[in-house]
C-alpha cells in the first residue's frame, strides 16, 4: 500500500480483569455531558480495544505519556482533546501545528529512541519493523490503527482513540460532527448526470487509490467513477497503473495528491508522453490537493471533499 501516512518507560499497573466493549463505551459517550480537558464523564479503565487479526489490547490506566507514530491517529488526538497527554509523535506528524514533533519513524521504528519518551501508550498506523513486539517486549500497550477503508472504519479509529485516553465523549461529539458535516455536504453536491471518470495520483509512479479505500469511498459519495477500479490484476486497494493505461481510461478529472511530495501539476502532468490528449488536461480539469489531507482518513476529510467537487461541479455544467 502507497500512502502519505506510511510515511525505558514505566511499569504499567497490574491488569484489572474486567473489560469494557468500546462500542457500548462509544454509544454510552454519546448521551454523556459535554466534552471536559479531563477523562470524560463514565469513563472507566481497564479499556480493551479490538486490533486487526482479532487480537485486543488492554489498556490499564488512562494513559498520560502517549507517543504517536501515526499522523492520522496524532490528527484524531488532538481534536478529540487529549492533546495534554501526547508527549511525542513521529516526524510525518505535522498537524496540527502545535504536535510535539520529534525524529521518530512509523516507516523505521526505533524501539529504544521511542523507550526514550517513556510513553504509557503507542500507537501507530502499521506493525513495521518489529514494532508490537518490541513494544510488547517493554510491557507497554501499543495500538495499531490501520488505513481506513472507508468512512466508517474512521469514526470507529476516533471512537477506539477516544476510549483508549479516557475522552470517549469528546469522541463522540467529533464523529457525531463529521457525519453530520460529510452527510449534508454530500447532499448539497449534485451528482454528475454523466459518468465522469476520476484518477487519483498518489506519487508520480502512477500509484492510485481504488472504491476499496477510504478517498475512493468520497469519490463515490460524489459520484465519480474511479478508472483504477477497472484495472484487472493491479491491487484491490492501492494499485500501481500505468500510463498508458491512465492514457486509455481519458480521465475527465485528475487529482494530484503528490504536490508536496513530487512536486506535480497541471503543467508536469500536460508534459508527459501522450497526457495532453487527456480529457482531464485539455479541459484543465487537473487539480492538486494537500497531500496530507488527501492522504489520511481523519477529520479533515471534509477539506478533501471541498477541494474536490467544485470542480466535478464545473466538468457537469460544462457538459
Amino acid at each position: 500500500m502507497r500512502t502519505h501516512e506510511h510515511k525505558a518507560g514505566a511499569k504499567p499497573a497490574a491488569l484489572v480483569p474486567s473489560v469494557v466493549v468500546v462500542a457500548l463505551l462509544f454509544l454510552s459517550a454519546c448521551a454523556s455531558s459535554p466534552a471536559t480537558s479531563s477523562a470524560s464523564p463514565g469513563t472507566r479503565f481497564p479499556v480493551s480495544i479490538a486490533q486487526p487479526g482479532g487480537t485486543t489490547v488492554t489498556i490499564a490506566q488512562r494513559p498520560r505519556r502517549i507517543v504517536s507514530l501515526s499522523p492520522t491517529a496524532t490528527e484524531m488526538l488532538f481534536a478529540i482533546g487529549a492533546d495534554s497527554q501526547v508527549v511525542a509523535v513521529d516526524d510525518q506528524s505535522n498537524y496540527p501545528a502545535s504536535a510535539p514533533k520529534t525524529k521518530l519513524s512509523g516507516f523505521q521504528p526505533n524501539i529504544e529512541a521511542i523507550a526514550g519518551y517513556t510513553p504509557d501508550l503507542v500507537i501507530a498506523a502499521e506493525d513495521t519493523g518489529g514494532l508490537v513486539h518490541g513494544i510488547q517486549a517493554l510491557h507497554l500497550p501499543i495500538l495499531i490503527e490501520p488505513a481506513a477503508r472507508n468512512l466508517d472504519d474512521s469514526y470507529l479509529q476516533i471512537a477506539q482513540l477516544g476510549a483508549a485516553t479516557g475522552h470517549a465523549t469528546e469522541a463522540a461529539t467529533l464523529v457525531a460532527k463529521m457525519r453530520s458535516r460529510v452527510g449534508a455536504f454530500v447532499a448539497s453536491v449534485a451528482k454528475p448526470a454523466r459518468p465522469l471518470r476520476i484518477y487519483h495520483e498518489l506519487d508520480n509512479t502512477y500509484y492510485s487509490v481504488t472504491s476499496a479505500t477510504f478517498i475512493g469511498q468520497i469519490y463515490k459519495l460524489l459520484g465519480l467513477t474511479n478508472i483504477a477500479d477497472a484495472a484487472t490484476g493491479a491491487a484491490p486497494d492501492y494499485p500501481q497503473l500505468s500510463a498508458e493505461y491512465i492514457v486509455s481510461s481519458n480521465p475527465d478529472l485528475i487529482v494530484l495528491a503528490d504536490t508536496k511530495c513530487c512536486a506535480q501539476d497541471i503543467g508536469t502532468v500536460g508534459s508527459r508522453p501522450g497526457w495532453s490528449g487527456i480529457a482531464a488536461v485539455k479541459s484543465g480539469a487537473v487539480i492538486g490537493v494537500d497531500d496530507d489531507i488527501a492522504s489520511r482518513w481523519g477529520p479533515r476529510v471534509i477539506d478533501f471533499m471541498q477541494a474536490v467537487a467544485p470542480r466535478v461541479q464545473q466538468l457537469e455544467k460544462a457538459a
